[in-house]
């Protein structure tokens, strides 16, 4: 209906999941339960004329088969942990659909009746007018918001997604619930929050998901932090560039201090390098309240590499910068992490970015460049009679940084000083 194609399809059905694995064989239970079989559908059996206009080639998992999740259409029973249902009922469409989060997630399609829309293969069947959301441009929750949310608070979550995904409003009633049971989402675990998070970080709307989670204060419960004005006016002019990790680093530069007091422009404010400090050490535990973004999205190592790469380099760009010698700025402008920390400090610092970059054209211009191949390595060392030792990384690092600032231009040269570093006879 929106002109969009879909990523995936999933089937409910009347029939029953012992039913539903009597016609399909190659099919599995994942929540006998709650109705739900996965169905297996090798290429064989999928007709070409079923296939979208210009699919072209299918790619290795669809030569593989295509996995259909299949649900029996039913009614719930309470949700005694916020997440699932203590018991099912086999129901009816409409059933299945009042139970739904969201209106416009609670549309079926009948692919066998006759079109009805321009571009829908099929008749779209809707018991909650969902289609006129869809027409307003509105997520609406099924009935009752209250009830809705008190069965899974992530679906404040989902929400958010929707509405900043599909450039939709929250409806006010939907909004306000929302807005009540903030709180109620340290209930969820924090993998499930991590995960929406990420799906919002995805996609080019991410800034607008940011001000939505901070205008339903969702802000401090899903990030541990909150999100200020002036923060998420950086984190929009930032644009659609690339998500996860390096726009956590946004999202957390939009943070505030903990003391409530708002980051503000130049100078570094202490509040931030308190927050900064407790971010790079990891905060607490996992899982705990940290107020960190590791902990609060349950972050991978490596996700938590980057972010703390990209967060160190901000606060060096802001801070140190100007007191840094030639070898160290060109260590800070060749880091992975360079790239993205002058970018979050260009929408946030638009004249100290500006002259940063182009210090840094001058610096990658002056014949020796910003990372070039050392000179000098441990064998070299090594071949020269020097046994390794506790202060083998610090000379070649001292070397390194002759070499960056053009003192050094040979490895005769490059050899010849770390040898007068180590203690000299040797090294000659």
């Amino acid at each position: 209906l929106l002109g969009l194609t879909p990523t995936d399809y999933d089937v409910a059905t009347d029939a029953t999941p012992d039913r539903v694995r009597a016609l399909f064989r190659r099919s599995c239970e994942v929540g006998a339960h709650f109705g739900v079989v996965l169905v297996r559908v090798l290429p064989a059996e999928i007709d070409p004329n079923d296939l979208p206009a210009g699919a072209g080639e299918p790619d290795a998992d669809a030569r593989a088969g295509i996995v259909v999740e299949v649900a029996t259409f039913r009614s719930d029973g309470p949700y005694s942990d916020r997440r699932r249902p203590d018991a099912v009922t086999f129901s009816t469409p409409e059933d299945d659909a009042h139970r739904r989060d969201f209106t416009i997630n609670a549309l079926f399609l009948d692919p066998l009746a006759p079109p009805e829309a321009p571009g829908v293969r099929g008749r779209v069947i809707d018991y909650v007018g969902g289609r006129a959301d869809l027409a307003k441009k509105i997520v609406r929750a099924v009935g009752d918001p209250e009830a809705r949310l008190a069965e899974d608070h992530l679906r404040a979550l989902r929400a958010v997604r929707f509405a900043a995904r599909l450039g939709f409003d929250i409806e006010p009633a939907t909004g306000e619930a929302i807005r009540r049971h903030a709180r109620d989402l340290v209930g969820v675990s924090r993998e499930r929050i991590g995960d929406e998070v990420r799906r919002m970080l995805s996609h080019p709307a991410r800034a607008r998901a940011a001000a939505l989670l901070a205008s339903l204060d969702l802000d401090a419960p899903t990030l541990g932090i909150t999100l200020s004005d002036a923060g998420l006016r950086t984190l929009m002019e930032l644009g659609a560039a690339p998500a996860l990790p390096n726009e956590l680093a946004a999202i957390w530069r939009a943070g505030f201090g903990s003391e409530g007091a708002p980051i503000e422009r130049p100078p570094f404010p202490a509040a931030l390098a308190a927050m900064l400090s407790h971010e790079l050490a990891g905060g607490a535990s996992r899982g705990g309240s940290s107020g960190t973004l590791r902990a609060s999205l349950v972050l991978s190592n490596d996700e938590h590499a980057a972010l703390r790469d990209t967060l160190d380099a901000l606060a060096r760009l802001r801070t140190d910068w100007p007191a840094l010698e030639v070898a160290a700025r060109k260590r800070l402008a060749a880091r992975p992490a360079f790239v993205e920390a002058l970018r979050i400090l260009r929408a946030d610092d638009p004249d100290r970015a500006r002259a940063i970059a182009e210090e840094v054209e001058t610096l990658a211009a002056d014949g020796v460049g910003l990372a070039p191949p050392p000179l000098v390595t441990g064998d070299h060392l090594v071949d020269r009679g020097h046994r390794p030792g506790p202060a083998f990384k610090g000379v070649l690092d001292a070397t390194y940084d002759a070499q960056l600032e053009g003192a050094i231009k040979s490895p005769k040269e490059g050899i010849l000083f770390a040898g007068r570093l180590l203690g000299g006879a040797s090294g000659a």
